[in-house]
Order: C-alpha cells, then structure tokens, then sequence
C-alpha cells in the first residue's frame, strides 16, 4: 500500500511483499547463500533481510536493485507474479490466509511458516482454509453480492488514494464553462450548470419513494423534490444526477457497476461544490498553518461535513502527502461506511467487507457519542495493533439515527492539525475478543444466563447477519443496564 512517504498516488497496484519474500528466499537458498551472505553484499542487517524474506517489510527500490544483484537476477524477476515452486506457492497462500480477516476471526494461533514445516502439513493447512472459504461463500445469499462489491470497489479507491484525476478534470471543465473557480456553490449556479448541459429543472411532490431524483434523458428534464431533511443537500442531489449524463453511465450491469458508478457521481458533485484547486489551495494554507480541520472545510465551502470529510480523503494523499481513514458508524456501533489507505485496522469478515462490522468501543467514532459537548468536535488518540491514530469526530443526526463522522491520520501526521494537543487517550488490541467484543468478567458472572433483551432489526442493509445468542445485540451494554438497576 502506499504511503505519503513512498510518493502516494504515483501507483495503481500493490507490491506483494509475501510473494516477494518467498522469491528471494527461494532464489538465495538454490545458490546455497545464508542471511549473512546476502545482508554482507547488499549492506544491511540479516534481521532486516529476515523481515523482508518473511514478507513483513517492503525493502526500498535500491535495495531492490542491490538483492537482485546479489542473487543474479533482475528487478523483473523478483517482482514476478509466478510463484517458483510449489512450496513456495503454498507458503505464499498459507501466510496470505494466517494474515486475513477469516483466520483471525477464529482465534486460532498462527503456524509459522518455514522450511521445516512438512509438506504434507501445509497442503492440509492450505487445504482447511480454502474448503472453510468455499464453505462460507456457497452460503452468501444476495446481500454478500453487495458486500463483495463494496469491499473490491474499496480496496480500487485505496490503490487511487481515493483521487479521481479523471472526475476532478470533468468538473473543472463544467466549472470553468459556468464561471465559478471559488468559494461556495450558490443554488443558482447549481441551476446554471443544469442549464449549460442542456436540462431544465422540476420540483415535484410526488417523486417515487425510493428516489431523490428522476433524469427524463429524452426530453432533458431533472426533476426534484424539496425536502427538509438535512442529509440530502439539494444542490448535491442535482449535481449527482447531472454527473451521470456528464461521466457518460449506462445502465449498471451488476451491483459493481452500480456501486462504482454512484461513487463516481458523488465524487462529481464534490468536485463542483468543492473545486480541486481551490480547495487545495485552501487546505495548503491551513497545513501550513497547523490549522487543519474538517468543520474549517465545511464552512469555507457551506456543504455538509459528511461532504467535507469525503473530499478531504480525496485530496489528502494526492496534494498534501498523507494518508487517512474516514468512519461513518451508528450510535449501536456498526460501522455503515468507511476509507482508509493509512493501515487502521478496520473489522472485517472473512471476505474482507467492513459494512455492518461493530467497530471497536474504544475507538474515536464509538467514545464521541459519549460526550456532552456536541457543538465541536471530540478528538483523541487511539492506540491500536496497527500503531497509534489520531482522529476527529462528531455526531449528526439522520432519518435513522445518530450517527458519528471522523477523519483519522497516523500518528506522523497529526501536527498539522487543530485538536493535536487534545490528552484524550484510548487504547485497542481489537480484534482480540478480550478488548470489548466480551463483557467483563464482574458482569457476565452476575448476569450471563439472566437478560434476555429484545433484539432490534438489522439496521443496514449490506450487513451480514450478527452472530451472538441474541444477534446484533451488544451484551456489555445490556449487562450495565441491568447492573444499574439493582443500585
């Protein structure tokens, strides 16, 4: 994955550092070469090289080029794709699968991976794995159709650092044949854009239910209805049903196709509500300035700060070099949708969708709804398995509930931003059941066996269906309640 240090965004794919180490392992041992044979031609430690070999560590391009050397090959030939023996195809699967959402979900200790690992053991190992998978995928009703389409469409805006060059020069275009280069996006210039592509606007009161916006492409009409919920900016609205006529969409194909494409008018609309340059230029000064902050956004640009937080993530790897993670989670704590390219470890099930995943309680997005200053944002540090993260966050209230809205940086990034000297501070080892998945020992002994809660409805739509005896339902919470009642 990339990383501000390693030129984010200058790349569309991901080394495969398990596959590489398993190369060069293989390449030093056919010419009988030790660790310290190899770390004394290539100058660096045998321990780093260990790392490297054990797909732990991505080595930098020069150290690339001097192992390639060393082992008589070229850069081409440790980058391959192909496997140089079926062993090390095994290895390579063995320790992809130990390192995924699935093995962890089980709880199971990892086997390590090495030459004295028999062959017929990691052939079974191997073998477990994939028939588990296969096991649960014939399971997967329509709903995994969605959350497999969610989860490719994520890892896509990952390897882009979720920057659509494409997209941002269509809506320059637009701006630019309007007039408008900054500052906010009136109504009126929204009304302009429609105008200049050719549509004429109708506000009606009788739009079908499951919509919030009908194109007539036949006779260039949008038509729109006013509404007062706050969620749905009607300048957004119409800028995204125009995004569909601009990016040239035809009917999706498959539930990918549809996914992409409304990404893909969302980001349009940003793109006109938020202009890249100027909003660059404005998040430029405020880095400069150690001021970042996403509420100073949503105000310079009046939308949303659900809207501010998404172009945020846009724009911060491409223009300012770092990278990010946004959250938008349930006051249950089900994360609803999600970014990162920064490394946090978000909960994932065995095909790697985070939809409908409980997020951790200890992180930013489950602690704000705890606070009672809900006019500024809460932030703190969280130190998790995958290092410590800064976030920011607040709450906002929609049709279905209170929700939290956090933009969050690696620790390395954090000085650019106000809130950086907050002495909030959590700590997370999630996804080890221990850390908030279990109620605590004191609880469950005078609870477990003695609530029987009323389970609520699954609230999102691509979730998978909860596990538990009682699903979706969060025993901690219901033990405190009855724990409170006693006193």
């Amino acid at each position: 994955m990339n990383t501000a240090g390693n030129d984010a965004g200058s790349g569309d794919t991901e080394l495969d550092s398990i596959a590489l180490g398993r190369r060069i392992r293989f390449l030093r041992k056919s010419k009988q070469l030790t660790l310290d044979d190899v770390s004394a031609l290539v100058d660096t430690a045998p321990s780093q090289l260990s790392l490297i070999e054990n797909g732990k560590r991505e080595p930098k391009l020069s150290l690339l080029k001097s192992l390639a050397g060393a082992l008589g090959v070229g850069v081409d030939d440790l980058l391959g794709t192909e496997p140089p023996s079926r062993r090390a195809a095994l290895e390579i699967e063995l320790e992809r699968a130990q390192r995924g959402p699935l093995y962890a979900s089980l709880g199971l200790p990892t086997v390590r991976v090495g030459a004295r690992l028999p062959m017929d053991v990691l052939e079974s190992l191997v073998g477990l794995q994939n028939e588990l998978e296969r096991r649960l995928n014939e399971q997967a009703a329509t709903p995994e159709e969605a959350r497999r389409a969610n989860t490719a469409l994520r890892h896509e805006m990952r390897q882009r650092n979720n920057y659509y060059k494409d997209i941002e020069q269509e809506a320059a275009k637009v701006l630019a044949a309007v007039g408008h280069d900054a500052g906010p996006l009136s109504h009126h210039r929204a009304a302009d854009i429609a105008e200049h592509l050719g549509f004429s606007l109708r506000f009606v009161g009788n739009l079908p239910h499951s919509t919030r916006s009908v194109t007539d492409q036949k006779n260039k009409r949008i038509y729109l209805t006013q509404t007062n919920r706050s969620e749905h900016d009607p300048r957004s609205v119409l800028l995204q049903a125009l995004g569909h006529h601009v990016l040239g969409h035809k009917p999706p194909t498959d539930y990918f196709d549809f996914l992409s494409q409304r990404v893909a008018t969302n980001y349009f609309a940003a793109a006109l509500m938020m202009p890249e340059k100027s909003t660059v230029e404005y998040l430029r000064r405020a880095k400069d300035n150690r001021e970042l902050a996403v509420e100073d956004l949503r105000d310079a640009f009046a939308v949303s700060y659900e809207s501010a937080a998404h172009r945020f993530t846009n724009l911060a790897t491409e223009h300012l070099g770092m990278t990010c993670h946004f959250q938008k989670v349930h006051e249950s704590g089900i994360l609803h949708k999600a970014y990162e390219n920064d490394r946090v470890n978000f909960p994932a099930d065995h095909t790697g969708a985070i939809e409908g995943q409980t997020i951790c309680r200890y992180w930013t997005s489950r602690v704000v709804f705890e606070q009672m200053d809900k006019f500024r944002s809460f932030e703190q540090y969280t130190d998790t398995v995958n290092g410590t993260f800064w976030c920011t966050a607040r709450t906002e209230r929609h049709s279905s509930g209170l929700y939290s809205l956090s933009i969050g940086v690696p620790f390395e990034h954090v000085k650019w931003f106000r809130g950086r000297d907050t002495k909030e501070r959590c700590q997370s080892t999630c996804p080890d059941e221990n850390c908030c998945r279990r109620p605590p020992a004191d609880l469950s002994s005078q609870w477990f066996g003695n609530a029987w809660p009323a389970t609520r409805a699954n609230t999102h739509l691509l979730a998978a269906m909860p596990t538990g005896a009682f699903p979706g339902v969060d025993e901690t919470e219901v033990y405190r309640f009855l724990e409170k009642q006693v006193d």
